[in-house]
């Protein structure tokens, strides 16, 4: 058995008005208390932005804790924004609907020209609503 330091990480970023969180693996029972730790240790910023492009899995105890982080986060005035879910957990948070209660966003990178600030360090890509 793998464990489950190995299975799961998170990254962060923190810039002037954003913090993003970069989560990689499975977010299980196993991996929920990292998880939640690193959601609640976040700095407060007006946007809290959570890219779910790494997570295989995302169980109910890993939905309980992105649930509970949004009321924390509301409760100081600002906004839990998820971003690039892979299909697997796109699927949980339609069939939980939790896509209706938090934004969930996609990179716009089949849009952007060649020319546009897409390579430019500290940039972040375009994001738009996508269909979770």
């Amino acid at each position: 058995m793998v464990p489950s330091v190995e299975r799961f990480h998170v990254a962060t970023d923190v810039h002037d008005h954003v913090v993003e969180l970069r989560p990689v693996g499975e977010i299980d029972i196993a991996t929920v208390t990292a998880f939640r730790a690193a959601l609640w240790a976040a700095p407060a910023r007006p946007v809290l932005r959570v890219d779910l492009s790494g997570v295989r899995l995302l169980s109910a105890a890993g939905v309980r804790a992105l649930v509970a982080t949004h009321l924390r986060v509301r409760a100081r005035g600002g906004e839990l924004v998820l971003t690039d879910p892979d299909p697997v957990v796109a699927r949980v948070l339609r069939v939980t609907g939790l896509h209706r209660v938090l934004p969930v966003r996609c990179s716009d990178r089949s849009r952007a020209l060649p020319d546009r600030d897409q390579g430019l360090p500290g940039r972040a890509p375009e994001l738009v609503a996508c269909a979770a």
